[in-house]
């Protein structure tokens, strides 16, 4: 009796391509069905402008520090903090120093290409 049960990876980070958004920000992506996950790398000075999406996103901050604007409200990130951003809510974030995060969105964006979902 053969029965199809759920389809699981295992992704080593070192073998995804980095993905150079712009001059200041790189990331690795790993999709999922529901969602995605994403190291993301930010040199200091970069900005991600204002925007919004559906998808609610985590950004948990491994080493560095980001200033994160959420309509009128401004918030530092630090190591080992992580900040919520609720759907549809506009936010911009900029790196004060060079900062390595992970990223989660949920429900996974219908454009995973754009720079855009930070």
């Amino acid at each position: 009796m053969s029965s199809a049960g759920p389809r699981v990876s295992v992704i080593g980070w070192d073998e995804l391509e980095l993905d150079k958004v712009t001059e200041l920000i790189s990331r690795k992506v790993v999709p999922g069905d529901r969602q995605i996950l994403a190291q993301v790398y930010l040199k200091r000075g970069a900005l991600v402008p204002l925007h919004s999406h559906e998808s609610e996103q985590m950004i948990y901050v491994l080493d560095g520090v980001l200033k994160v604007r959420l309509d009128d409200t401004e918030v530092l990130v630090r190591d080992g903090e992580v900040v919520r951003i609720p759907s549809g809510v506009p936010h911009q974030i900029e790196a004060l120093a060079d900062t390595f995060e992970l990223d989660v969105l949920s429900p996974a964006p219908t454009d995973q290409s754009s720079s855009e979902e930070h």
